[in-house]
């Protein structure tokens, strides 16, 4: 039983899955072809991201009998085929949420408190104390769009603080004693904050337009730890100029591929990208909030253990 690794992970999960009697191959460089070459030779491919995994790629993968995907969703593999193929997957949000909770938090503090641009100041000898006056979450409401591991995981770190936290999701019945289900009407009546923690799926890509954001009734602030496809960023943009949305926080953009390098690389960056990255009330960070290094250890664990239990 032969696993493939194209991406490097936690030493734990090499060791562990030659525990289990799996021979490990590791190849953290060939391109999407090379690999394709070769998967008919493995039972298990261990990865995160690096190469999308579709049907033409599950076709070759004749002995494929499980995909560990470290990390937390699963939106780039064709789930529906390699079900239908008799692949079991595996993902971990398990392992990362709590540092998805704490990034987010931490934004959100960063942003009322104005520290990513008090920092810079004081760093270039200037001493603004009213420019920097910040904004208490006390009070507030903070709105939780998608309420499973990520989202339940904000929701808990949120309990020291006076706020009340409503959660809009397409599941009934996921609300809990951190926070209260709501309607989406009320939630866009209500809500000073909201951060995004859904999956990439068809109906997710692109929620966040002009429409969602006029139907609010308060200016609000906005946190996106989620996929950055998830808001049409051009659509963002008018709403921090008109003052609908007062601030963002976004760890994850529109425009990302492999990674938030590659956007620096092209001819020109996209006009409205450009502006996210002058604006003082946006905060952002390269699709980190799951990477810390306890999360680096738990996903891989995760992944381990749901392998275990389907086969043993």
């Amino acid at each position: 039983m032969k696993v493939l690794h194209l991406d490097p992970n936690h030493p734990l999960l090499l060791e562990g899955l030659e525990a289990l009697g799996y021979e490990n191959h590791t190849d953290y460089s060939s391109p999407a072809d090379a690999v394709l070459a070769k998967i008919d030779q493995y039972d298990g491919l261990i990865l995160r991201s690096r190469i999308p995994v579709d049907k033409t790629f599950l076709e070759k993968a004749t002995r494929l009998k499980f995909i560990g995907r470290v990390g937390a969703g699963l939106e780039n593999i064709d789930v529906s085929y390699a079900k239908s193929k008799g692949v079991f997957l595996a993902a971990a949000p398990e392992g990362n949420r709590n540092a998805v909770g704490e990034h987010s938090l931490g934004m959100l503090l960063c942003l009322f408190n104005k520290l990513h641009t008090a920092d810079r100041e004081v760093r270039q000898g200037i001493w603004q104390r009213e420019a920097n006056r910040g904004v208490e979450l006390d009070g507030k409401t903070v709105g939780i769009i998608g309420y499973g591991n990520m989202g339940k995981a904000f929701a808990r770190k949120l309990r020291g603080f006076e706020v009340e936290v409503i959660c809009y999701d397409i599941v009934g019945g996921v609300g809990d004693e951190n926070a209260r289900q709501v309607g989406i009407m009320e939630f866009q009546q209500r809500s000073d904050v909201v951060s995004l923690h859904v999956p990439e799926t068809p109906l997710t890509i692109g929620m966040v337009n002009t429409g969602f954001l006029e139907a609010f009734h308060k200016p609000i602030w906005i946190l996106n730890t989620a996929r950055g496809k998830c808001i049409k960023t051009a659509d963002l943009v008018q709403a921090l100029k008109g003052g609908k949305v007062l601030g963002a926080g976004l760890d994850v953009l529109e425009y990302e591929k492999s990674s938030f390098e590659s956007l620096f690389k092209e001819a020109s960056l996209p006009e409205a990208f450009r502006y996210l990255t002058e604006a003082p009330n946006v905060l952002l960070s390269p699709h980190v909030a799951g990477w810390t290094i306890e999360s680096k250890e738990k996903l891989a664990q995760t992944i381990l253990d749901k392998i275990k239990r389907h086969f043993s």
